[in-house]
């Protein structure tokens, strides 16, 4: 009965990682308008300012982790490891440096947070009011 249990209970937490909502984050005074179009750009390394001129800081969660997954499918719209030969070639080729990786809705919220030029995404349940929402 306990591995009956423990099985239904690690589904449950499955299923809920799954249906996650992703958010994108700035700190609160960003007032730049941020579409689904731009976000990718900064992801992919081909903006790396904002509208204002201000420059922009993509802060990603760590590879293995499933809203980083989500995150590459939907807003980026290529899969994790399309994305890591993507950057691998321009660290190569001395073109580019990925975002910095960070493990978890609560370091991005405290790098964006503190930095206006940070660009973040979180589970939108993690969501506090140190954090400004984007609409994608």
């Amino acid at each position: 009965m306990l591995k009956k249990t423990s099985l239904i209970m690690g589904l449950m937490m499955a299923a809920q990682v799954a249906y996650a909502e992703i958010v994108v984050v700035v700190h609160p005074s960003n007032s730049n308008a941020i579409d689904s179009k731009l976000v990718q750009r900064i992801y992919l390394g081909k903006e790396d300012k904002f509208a204002d001129g201000t420059e922009t800081i993509a802060v990603n969660q760590n590879v293995d982790t499933s809203i980083r997954q989500t995150f590459d499918e939907s807003i980026v719209g290529r899969s994790s490891s399309q994305i890591a030969a993507y950057w691998s070639k321009l660290v190569f080729t001395g073109k580019g440096i990925p975002p910095k990786e960070v493990a978890s809705d609560a370091e991005v919220i405290d790098l964006v947070s503190k930095n206006p030029n940070v660009i973040g995404y979180i589970d939108s349940a993690s969501v506090t009011g140190d954090v400004k929402v984007v609409a994608l």
